[in-house]
């Protein structure tokens, strides 16, 4: 019972709520996630984490849906939505330490159809239908680089080297391909002749995401210390020119961190046949 300008007590919401979760429940049963050490077996899951979760895997499936029925600009910012989740949804699970075995296969698989399938699928509408096979193979090819990238993730998550990536992130491919069918429908470029560059570009973002290159990760980045002065200065300046051209800015972004890889490799040719480097590139290898 509760009185005037009193909430209800929070026992009687939760005894609701599990009367209308029955009769569902029964049918698709719970999940029990064993706890480490001697601590009982944990019932459910945490909401939050995986509602930001749901929200990037919605994004990409929306994609895919945009792009089908030719529109390709929402097709592009709905990837560019869902890295924000992405992005989101592992911070919110430690920072409140909702971390868990199920949410971290839930955040991959969502991965996959945001950034694996979704960029592929919205550069075929968009550029690829008229090269015939050479078009999906090259569609079909980052998504299956997408797919072992995430694999090989999630098979050395536990020893993860938390400052770099090995390969190429899926969400910062994604973001490459997004942005370039963003920019191309912005500037108008749709020449039949840029179809084969597009087919290119996919089949070489695959290649990245599967390749030995490192990549910085940013978590090194702290948001809860004192930075030069200047140091904001740049960031207000990067916001005023995404404003001006956001497609131009955020595919020149996105590329330039595609191709950094590849040149920290060449800059330290050393390190691959030093022994000490062989031990750095084994433990960035995790990713």
């Amino acid at each position: 019972m509760t009185t005037d300008g009193q909430p209800p007590d929070s026992d009687e919401l939760e005894r609701a709520a599990e009367q209308i979760e029955a009769p569902l429940a029964s049918l698709v049963g719970d999940y029990v996630e064993a706890e480490p050490g001697s601590l009982p077996q944990a019932k459910g899951i945490f909401l939050l984490p995986n509602l930001l979760t749901s929200g990037g895997l919605f994004c990409g499936f929306y994609s895919i849906i945009a792009g089908m029925q030719g529109d390709f600009y929402a097709g592009a910012v709905a990837i560019l939505v869902a890295m924000i989740f992405d992005g989101l949804d592992g911070r919110v699970a430690r920072l409140t330490h909702t971390s868990s075995a199920f949410g971290a296969q839930y955040d991959s698989l969502s991965d996959m159809v945001s950034f694996g399938l979704a960029p592929a699928l919205l550069t075929f509408n968009w550029a690829l239908t008229g090269l015939g096979k050479v078009g999906w193979v090259a569609a079909f090819v980052y998504a299956a680089c997408a797919a072992l990238r995430l694999a090989r993730f999630n098979a050395h998550m536990e020893n993860a080297d938390a400052s770099h990536f090995t390969g190429l992130a899926s969400p910062a491919a994604a973001a490459t391909a997004a942005a370039s069918v963003w920019m191309g429908q912005t500037h108008g470029w749709t020449v039949p002749a840029l179809d084969w560059a597009h087919a290119l570009l996919l089949t070489t973002l695959g290649f990245l995401m599967i390749a030995r290159f490192p990549y910085s990760s940013f978590k090194s980045i702290s948001f809860d210390r004192r930075v030069p002065f200047v140091r904001m200065l740049l960031v207000v300046t990067l916001l005023g020119l995404i404003a001006l051209d956001p497609p131009l800015v955020i595919w020149s972004l996105s590329v330039l961190y595609a191709l950094s890889g590849p040149a920290q490799h060449l800059r330290r040719p050393e390190a691959s046949v030093s022994g000490k480097g062989h031990v750095d590139h084994d433990k960035t290898d995790l990713h």
